[in-house]
């Protein structure tokens, strides 16, 4: 059963829980016990599980271990601490399981000073930098204490001599959980954890900073209790996961949380302006401040922020630092030593630095445009005010309008504790695969107790019988047609028997030097026939579909096709781009912040339908959001203009507009391109979902591709000639968005990688082999083979269908994509379609998200600025046309 710990412990009552000196130490070191610490150290203690979720510096670590080492000092002051590991700690960060090493070694060291006698408690460090003869050293002397990845735990769990010493473990601790439960790492942590407990009775603490829904992380955490079912479970009325208290502290230390704009109206002033305002706002609240952490959403915009402020306040020089992932593990270690010194006044990071790694004293946190997700922001602000009952003040730095809407509903809810949801992966078959054949090192077992097993992990509790059968059936080599590609049986499977077992002497190698979730990636090359032009990110190549235009190099190309890793372009003449380059970086708006920005939409619709005067719906503004009020005008402004020239898209509306340019206007009969756009403000991963099913739906009936761009706030379709998108509309409306979804995404780029992964990780294909590492390049051809041939031979075969799933689930998101069309079927969404001259205030940035790599910043203003011009002189000539869409516009 889930529970909540809603009353405190008394102060004495966990004093009494506590050794003498342990006792002693923490009240040399703390004044009191901080909120996590005071709901569940004798939950801790009494070997209950927990998840704390707290803020960082709210001392949840703290709240973990106090009660572990209180246990090991009673050992040590009794000599009975024996040779195996008591407590593992997982980090998904090596880099945070170094600090967690210091943050324990220096307490231990205080607590033996005051013991007056060697203590001899070990911690340990095992992840992928440990050496050879540290593990050697560490099967002699087990770490009392062990710090370890997910990867490095299942290898753990294999080692036949190591293992024995995490038989008698006591507790497991995951720290920065929420950032494990949403990805496959995760996934393989939870089979890990199924796996260690068929050995032992253990107890599992999460440890999460602000993350929603806190009773599915729990699940997530314990899994299933034995020998029951979901079925079962509903059927006897009864709660099939394991017993875990939940402590929320979630929102116990105070906001200083602020949207700020660099001008008054983005619109009317100068790019020339819009920067120089920018970086003298960044630079005064820099200069306000000790240390300032700023996070943007992007590399590139990392390392343009850096430039720019050490260009323009050279006395910054020495004092400003970047860190992303893609700088080397060195200089990221360097940039965070330095700032936990206080060398160093500002750090611009992307998302590298959201985790909990210690880097010292942070007094602000400026998040430069919207983190697309109110979790992620409360997780940035977090690093800010890193002691105890100092309060968390952040600033977020909007860049233009509707990034002022997006980042002024994202404060509200974060105000009034509003979080979205994470979404967790479920019945991953890839992380199956792999895990049932570490499992098999163990020694053979019933095939109804692996099932057993896998189902009390959360993310396998839906497992079906099927899925998991099919499973096997690939593990014990059942599709002999795939030995022709070296793809040999893993494991034996005797039905008769219902008993299954590992193959092969080099069996137990093979998995220890092929285990993990995370792909091998590398840049791909980009040619145009023979020529090379450059290479691109392998992230940004999955997103190409034929027909897209890209920049590189200051010129436009077409994607025509790739092979291996190379892609084959063609020039893409003056046409605009339809993916940005950092596009594949750039974080999706999650599904419930775009709910919240459609009922802020909606309310205003509401106002300026009834006619309300500018100053009720600033009121209106003022109450509903905390905003200033400059950013009230701003964005009565906006809405206002939008309501004038067309309608306000919201939750129970979806707008279509159409609106068509002449290409080549100095010729006498310049080709025309019609553009649909659809304000679907649902994130990228529901558009992406829905444009691709409608533009294949498209391609299927009128054999005619359309140009696609998407971004959060919506989507376009382009195209030049006739093409009846409402009508290919009505028949996604009335389809099954998965199936269609299914078929739009065969042969695609997204598919092809996404496979290369899962076969990696489902060991179809070894990345390493007899002491030789497979190139990613090889990889990709050999998935490319086995891709075709499995299609041929099973459309079910369970890498293929999981990469299916994972692009559609995981990369996409499928299931809300679904919820929205049958809220239209139902009626519950309307949708209105518009005729216009020129695209609506609220389109400017849907349309222009392509041309963003071709335009300069000065260009990119001076075409918002005509826009804005071209659409003001349409309704002060009253010249708007509004008109029901019809299937055909040539029609019309």
């Amino acid at each position: 059963m889930i529970r909540y710990q809603t009353e405190p412990f008394a102060n004495e009552e966990i004093y009494e829980l506590l050794h003498p000196w342990v006792k002693r130490w923490f009240q040399g070191c703390f004044k009191d016990f901080s909120p996590p610490q005071r709901f569940s150290i004798p939950n801790v203690h009494r070997r209950e599980n927990c998840l704390i979720s707290a803020p960082t510096g709210s001392g949840k670590t703290l709240s973990a271990f106090l009660a572990i080492i209180s246990e090991l000092v009673g050992l040590a002051e009794k000599d009975e601490l024996e040779n195996r590991t008591y407590c593992i700690y997982v980090s998904p960060l090596k880099a945070l399981g170094n600090d967690i090493q210091r943050n324990l070694t220096e307490p231990l060291q205080e607590i033996t000073d005051i013991a007056n006698k060697r203590l001899g408690i070990r911690i340990g460090i095992r992840t992928g930098d440990t050496t050879a003869s540290q593990k050697q050293r560490m099967l002699r002397e087990a770490p009392h204490i062990l710090i370890t990845t997910p990867e490095s735990l299942a290898i753990a769990l294999t080692s036949k001599e190591f293992s024995k010493h995490l038989h008698q473990v006591d507790w497991v601790i995951i720290d920065e959980i929420h950032s494990l439960a949403e990805n496959k790492r995760g996934v393989h942590l939870s089979l890990s954890l199924e796996r260690l407990q068929e050995s032992v009775e253990f107890t599992r603490i999460g440890l999460s900073a602000t993350i929603s829904p806190l009773e599915e992380i729990a699940k997530f955490l314990v899994g299933r209790k034995y020998g029951k079912s979901l079925e079962e479970a509903a059927a006897e009325k009864e709660d099939c996961w394991r017993d875990c208290w939940v402590v929320d502290a979630r929102f116990d230390k105070k906001l200083d949380l602020k949207v700020m704009s660099p001008v008054e109206d983005f619109i009317h002033c100068s790019a020339e302006e819009l920067n120089a305002n920018l970086y003298e706002l960044l630079f005064k609240l820099i200069d306000e401040h000790r240390t300032t952490l700023i996070f943007t959403n992007t590399r590139s915009g990392t390392e343009r922020i850096v430039h720019y402020l050490k260009e323009r306040y050279p006395r910054l020089n020495e004092a400003i630092g970047a860190h992303h992932g893609s700088l080397s593990k060195e200089l990221r270690f360097e940039i965070e030593k330095r700032l936990k010194m206080g060398d160093l006044r500002v750090v611009v990071s992307s998302t590298s630095l959201e985790l909990g790694i210690d880097i010292g004293y942070v007094d602000l946190v400026i998040l430069l445009g919207s983190p697309k997700s109110v979790a992620r922001a409360l997780q940035r602000v977090g690093r800010s005010g890193h002691k105890l009952h100092e309060t968390i003040k952040g600033r977020i730095i909007v860049t233009d309008r509707d990034d002022l809407v997006e980042c002024s509903v994202m404060l509200k809810s974060a105000i009034e504790h509003v979080l979205d949801e994470i979404h967790i992966p479920q019945n991953c078959l890839d992380v199956l695969s792999q895990q049932i054949f570490g499992i098999l090192m163990d020694g053979e077992t019933q095939t109804e107790d692996l099932y057993d097993l896998v189902t009390r992990s959360y993310n396998y509790h839906a497992l079906t019988r099927k899925d998991f059968e099919s499973t096997l059936e690939y593990l014990a080599g059942e599709y002999a047609s795939l030995e022709d590609r070296r793809v040999y049986a893993k494991i034996y499977y005797d039905r008769e028997k219902g008993v299954i077992g590992k193959r092969g002497k080099l069996a137990r190698v093979l998995y220890l030097t092929n285990v993990g979730t995370i792909p091998d990636e590398s840049f791909i090359r980009v040619k145009d026939g023979d020529m090379r032009i450059g290479s691109i990110e392998e992230s940004f190549a999955e997103m190409l579909r034929k027909g897209d235009l890209f920049v590189l190099g200051g010129n436009t190309y077409k994607f025509n096709y790739s092979r291996g890793m190379t892609v084959q372009v063609s020039s893409g003449g003056s046409r605009s781009p339809t993916v940005p380059s950092w596009f594949s970086e750039q974080l999706p708006l999650s599904f419930g912040l775009s709910q919240d920005i459609q009922i802020f939409r909606g309310k205003m619709a509401k106002l300026f339908s009834e006619n309300r005067s500018a100053a009720e719906i600033k009121a209106f503004i003022h109450e509903y959001l905390y905003v200033d009020e400059k950013a009230a005008e701003s964005l009565y402004r906006y809405f206002h203009e939008q309501a004038t020239f067309s309608e306000i898209p919201n939750s129970k509306k979806i707008l279509v507009e159409y609106y068509q340019e002449e290409l080549m206007p100095d010729r006498w009969k310049s080709p025309v391109k019609t553009w649909v756009i659809f304000h679907t403000l649902y994130g990228r991963r529901i558009n992406d979902a829905l444009s691709r099913a409608l533009a294949w739906l498209i391609a299927r009936r009128e054999d005619k591709d359309v140009e696609i761009g998407i971004t959060d706030h919506g989507f376009y379709l382009a195209y030049e000639g006739s093409v009846r998108v409402m009508t290919a509309f009505e028949l996604l409306k009335e389809r099954e968005v998965r199936s269609v979804l299914k078929s739009a995404l065969t042969n695609t780029e997204i598919l092809k990688r996404r496979f290369r992964h899962c076969a990696t990780r489902s060991l179809m294909i070894l990345k390493n082999y007899k002491g030789q590492r497979r190139s990613v390049g090889s990889q990709q051809m050999k998935a490319t083979i086995l891709q075709s041939a499995v299609e041929a031979l099973d459309e079910r075969f369970p890498v293929l269908r999981e990469a299916y799933r994972e692009v559609m689930e995981d990369s996409m998101d499928v299931a809300h994509a679904e919820h929205v069309l049958e809220q239209i079927r139902k009626g519950e969404i309307e949708i209105v379609g518009r005729i216009t001259q020129h695209p609506s205030p609220f389109a400017f940035h849907i349309v222009m998200q392509g041309r963003s790599d071709l335009i300069k910043v000065e260009d990119r203003q001076a075409f918002l600025q005509r826009m804005y011009r071209e659409v003001m002189g349409e309704l002060i000539e009253e010249q708007k046309e509004v008109s029901v869409v019809t299937d055909d516009l040539s029609e019309e």
